[in-house]
């Protein structure tokens, strides 16, 4: 007998239809603050390849951005690789990975032959056949059981041609209209497949763009994907016959405008403070009888980030409360107080001495602010004299004027001797 859900919501047997789990923006090789994260990586991978089988998923979607960067280290191939592996030898029957903005189209690319061994399908980039972005997958009863439009991100230079004396508007305009006129391309060659089929089959198409409305956090990472134009694409650019579309690039799991079956899985792990406290999902999405079920799984938090604002009191506060807690976490502190506090990192520092708490960063509001104020309007840093600016600091932080003018002579020796330094060393 069928599990009561299946019968609750209409489903029929298990091997006549298809769990799809979406996923995006890994972000592999990633590092906060010069604080590598690989441990952190490794958990959410061995979490998801245990939730594949867990959830009895059939189908995994990756919608770009699976490493951070074009030149992956060798760690984060072996985890990229090994999850695959891991992923292959559970009961899920296929991994559809498309290239996002920060991967290396060639890098993706490169064993997707060989990955095919293990039914995992890489599009890296926009293909010349639109036939090679469009996946048949099979259910469990060794029928097709879902249609998938594996478009990657798709760059300016394959969407958009370029015209002498065009205006950003007209650049911008050429690029929506590239994005559309690929998923119609695409959409259209899934429709001319189903419509052969015996009986009709979902439709999935995957993303790597900005869509309007879609919502950032200071810090995420996001970035922009095109060069002087955001190209963020409305809700109306994807074919009405998309029964669910997969999206990266933002880091925040949401849904575009009121369309339920159109989400943003948002990345596993949070890229920055900005995401501290957020909660961070994968997307289960299931197909039966005409209709789509879209549930949210949470991600378990494999490192807590805090975010601490506010004056020395507020702050110290809530680092006892971390401590009692016996926390363990990386922090950011930001000082909002009135009072100058110059010393601000080492009474931090202090307090979390022996902790598992380890402030990565740590900002004085406050000096930020006096620090400003030395500068006078269209003046540049880089172009006042070190005496200058360190005399504008003694006055700023209210230096007596004896006291003043001994620390001036000191600072002048240590420059003075830092130069006879430079000129022995040439």
């Amino acid at each position: 007998m069928p599990p009561i859900w299946l019968e609750k919501y209409g489903f029929g047997e298990r091997s006549g239809f298809m769990r799809i789990l979406h996923t995006s923006d890994w972000h592999l090789g990633h590092s906060l603050y010069g604080r590598k994260r690989y441990e952190e990586f490794e958990s959410f991978l061995n979490w998801l390849a245990k939730l594949l089988t867990q959830e009895e998923i059939d189908v995994l979607l990756v919608a770009g951005d699976i490493f951070d960067n074009t030149a992956p280290s060798n760690r984060s191939q072996e985890l990229y690789y090994r999850f695959l592996c891991q992923a292959a030898a559970s009961c899920c029957r296929y991994v559809v990975i498309t290239g996002g903005n920060h991967d290396s189209p060639s890098f993706l690319n490169a064993p997707r032959d060989l990955l095919r061994y293990l039914q995992v399908y890489v599009v890296a980039n926009i293909e010349e056949n639109p036939d090679d972005e469009v996946l048949v997958l099979q259910n469990q009863a060794g029928e097709a059981g879902l249609i998938v439009c594996a478009v990657p991100y798709l760059r300016d230079r394959d969407i958009r041609g370029v015209e002498i004396g065009e205006s950003v508007e007209d650049k911008e305009r050429k690029l929506v209209e590239g994005i559309r006129a690929h998923y119609a391309l695409v959409v259209d060659r899934a429709q001319e497949i189903r419509a052969g089929m015996e009986k009709p089959v979902p439709i999935i198409a995957m993303g790597h763009l900005f869509a309007s409305g879609g919502t950032t956090v200071k810090g995420d990472g996001v970035r922009d994907l095109y060069v002087g134009s955001l190209a963020h694409v409305g809700a109306d650019v994807f074919p009405a016959a998309i029964d669910y579309l997969a999206l990266g690039h933002l880091h925040t799991a949401q849904k575009i405008g009121r369309q339920e079956n159109y989400r943003y899985s948002g990345a596993p792990l949070p890229m920055g403070f900005g995401e501290a406290g957020q909660e961070k999902q994968v997307v289960k999405v299931e197909f039966a009888d005409g209709r789509t079920r879209v549930t949210y799984i949470p991600v378990p938090v494999f490192r807590a980030l805090y975010s601490i604002h506010g004056d020395w009191e507020q702050i110290a506060a809530e680092l006892a409360r971390l401590k009692a807690e016996q926390a363990e976490a990386w922090l950011e502190v930001v000082y909002e107080g009135t009072e100058i506090i110059s010393d601000l990192r080492e009474k931090l520092d202090e307090i979390v001495a022996g902790t598992g708490l380890e402030i990565l960063r740590s900002w004085n509001n406050r000096l930020w602010e006096q620090d400003k104020q030395l500068m006078g309007e269209g003046e540049v840093l880089s172009e006042l004299d070190v005496r200058e600016v360190f005399e504008r600091c003694l006055q700023a932080h209210g230096i007596e004027e004896g006291e003043r003018k001994e620390l001036l002579k000191l600072f002048q020796e240590v420059v003075d001797a830092l130069d006879t330094e430079d000129l022995m060393a040439e």
